[in-house]
């Protein structure tokens, strides 16, 4: 599955770091049952690799995030993991996921990190920290790199998600805005709203 079938449509990439699986089942069954996104789980500690062996065995594609080496990208399609999201861009970690049949998703904070990715076969690209980063580097990187898909992710929440999309990003990476209490729902309710919104349509 490429991320053009993951993603195309669904705005919300929901990222439940650290979340036990009490609680990572029901969101990540509201984030699918909504059609609007899917879920990333960030494999640091072992419970966070059974948490998504056990969400992907429930049949609903998920990611595995933060996996920085290649032995991550081992565990991650051990676990199920239908792709993987880094931080930054590491060209051997990018070359083991589309290995092992896993699209990859790399942070990049510089039009240098664009380029290397988009050479290294990665046209979908984790604008990282996007908070810091702002909606306008999604406006200019556009530009040289036509090409590029941006999930910008660090940052964002239901009151900023419009103006990152509105700038092109195709979805947003969302941690702490849908873990807390009322989060998701409170991010759902405004992805509703910016879909009948002039000048957010999907690029």
């Amino acid at each position: 599955m490429t991320f053009d079938e993951l993603l195309r449509g669904r705005p919300l990439l929901a990222i439940l770091r650290g979340v036990p699986l009490a609680r990572a089942v029901p969101l990540a069954d509201a984030v699918h049952a909504s059609g609007l996104g899917v879920v990333e789980v960030p494999i640091q500690t072992p419970d966070a690799v059974d948490v998504l062996r056990d969400l992907a065995s429930r049949g609903t594609p998920v990611g595995a995030g933060t996996v920085r080496t290649v032995e991550q990208v081992a565990v991650a399609a051990a676990a199920g993991a239908a792709f993987t999201v880094a931080p930054g861009f590491d060209a051997a970690v990018a070359g083991a996921s589309h290995a092992a049949g896993l699209p990859h998703l790399p942070g990049v904070a510089t039009a240098t990190d664009v380029h290397h990715a988009l050479t290294a076969g990665c046209t979908w690209l984790k604008a990282f920290p996007a908070g810091s980063l702002g909606p306008g580097w999604l406006r200019e990187l556009r530009g040289p790199f036509p090409e590029a898909r941006f999930v910008a992710t660090g940052g964002i929440d239901a009151g900023n998600a419009g103006s990152f999309l509105a700038a092109g990003a195709v979805a947003v990476g969302v941690g702490t805005a849908v873990t807390r209490e009322g989060g998701l729902a409170a991010l759902l309710r405004a992805f509703g709203e910016i879909a009948v919104r002039p000048g957010t349509a999907e690029t």
